[in-house]
C-alpha cells in the first residue's frame, strides 16, 4: 500500500510540475483593455454604459436613418466581424448601420451579473436600443447573434421591422464537425485550462474550421480573435457561456411574422446549411440565399455576395 501510494504521489507531483511548465511555457496573460482599445477602436467607436458595462459599438452611414440595421456577430467574435461588410453597405446604401461587441466578447468584456442566458441577452439588446432612441430596426445575426436576433423579434415583434439570418443558431444541433475550439471549452475540467493557456495556435485551428477558405485564415484575422479572447475577463466569460449553455426552443421561431432574409453558407460546419431550410420551413414570411463555397461567417469570406442579398431585401 505504501509503494501504491507513493507511486501516486509521484504521478501527482508529476501532473503538476507538467501544468506548471505548460502554464510558464503555453500561457498567457490577459490583454489590458486600454492596450486592446489603442489597437482596435476608431474614430466611430463609442462606449455606452448599459447593465454595469460599458459597452462597445459602432454607429456609421446616414443618421437620417430612422429605421437603421443593428447587426450581432457570432459566439468568440466581436463588431469588427463585419468591417468589410459595413464599408461595403455604407458606401452604397442610405443606411445607418450601429453594431456592437456584445457581454463576453470583443471590448465589452465580462458582464457583472456571469448571466449569458438568452433571456438576458434579449434585454441587454432591448436596454441598448432604447439608450440609443431606437424604437423600431432592422436586425441582423450571425451564429449566436443570429440566435438573439430571432429571440429578440419573438419578445419585441413592434420593435423588428425586418430580420437577417446568417448562418443563425436555432435548431438542436446534430452532427456538425464544429470548432477545436468549441471542442475544448465543452469539456468539463479540462475546459479551465483555456482559462490559462490559449494558444494562438488553437485559435487557428479553430478559425480554419470556420472558414471554408484558408486563404483567409490570415496572421491578422487569427491576431484579432485570440487578442479578443484574451481581454481582461473574456475567457472566463466564454467558459460560462459555454458551461451554461442550453438546448434551444425552437418553436417559437413560427410565430415570427417579420420579412426574414436567411442566408447561409453552403460548407458551414459547425451549423450545417440543412439549418437554413429548417428556418425556411418555420418563418412565415421569408427569402433565402445560400452561398456556395462558404462556411460559417459569410460576411467575412464573401462580403459581397452578403452585401448584395441583404441590399436586394431591403428594397
Amino acid at each position: 500500500m505504501k509503494k501504491i501510494s507513493k507511486a501516486i504521489g509521484a504521478i501527482a507531483i508529476g501532473l503538476i510540475l507538467l501544468l506548471l511548465v505548460g502554464f510558464t511555457v503555453f500561457g498567457q496573460k490577459d490583454i489590458p483593455l486600454e492596450k486592446l482599445k489603442a489597437k482596435y477602436t476608431t474614430a466611430a467607436s463609442s462606449f455606452m454604459p448599459i447593465m454595469g458595462m460599458q459597452v462597445h459599438y459602432r454607429s456609421e452611414g446616414s443618421n437620417e436613418d430612422t429605421l437603421p440595421l443593428v447587426l450581432i456577430h457570432g459566439t468568440s467574435s466581436s463588431l469588427h466581424t463585419w468591417d468589410s461588410l459595413v464599408n461595403l453597405l455604407v458606401a452604397t446604401t442610405h443606411k445607418r448601420i450601429i453594431r456592437l461587441d456584445l457581454p463576453a466578447f470583443g471590448l465589452t468584456g465580462p458582464n457583472p451579473a456571469n448571466n449569458y442566458t438568452s433571456s438576458y441577452y434579449i434585454r441587454f439588446l432591448d436596454s441598448f436600443l432604447m439608450q440609443l432612441h431606437i424604437n423600431r430596426c432592422i436586425l441582423a445575426g450571425n451564429s449566436l447573434g443570429g440566435a438573439i436576433a430571432w429571440q429578440y423579434t419573438v419578445a419585441h415583434p413592434n420593435k423588428v421591422n425586418q430580420l437577417v439570418l446568417i448562418d443563425a443558431a436555432g435548431y438542436p444541433r446534430k452532427n456538425e464537425k464544429g470548432s477545436l475550439g468549441f471542442k475544448i471549452a465543452s469539456m468539463p475540467i479540462i475546459n479551465n485550462l483555456l482559462l490559462f493557456i490559449t494558444p494562438k495556435s488553437l485559435v487557428k485551428k479553430s478559425l480554419e474550421t470556420v472558414f471554408y477558405d484558408p486563404s483567409l485564415v490570415t496572421e491578422a484575422t487569427v491576431t484579432r480573435y485570440h487578442e479578443m479572447l484574451l481581454r481582461e475577463g473574456n475567457r472566463r466569460a466564454a467558459l460560462s457561456l459555454f458551461q451554461n449553455r442550453t438546448i434551444q426552443d425552437a418553436s417559437p421561431i413560427k410565430t415570427i411574422t417579420a420579412p426574414t432574409l436567411i442566408i447561409w453558407g453552403a460548407q458551414d460546419q459547425l451549423i450545417a446549411v440543412e439549418d437554413a431550410y429548417l428556418f425556411q420551413k418555420d418563418l412565415q414570411n421569408n427569402s433565402m440565399v445560400i452561398l456556395k463555397n462558404v462556411g460559417h461567417i459569410p460576411m467575412e469570406e464573401s462580403p459581397d455576395a452578403v452585401a448584395k442579398a441583404i441590399k436586394e431585401f431591403l428594397k
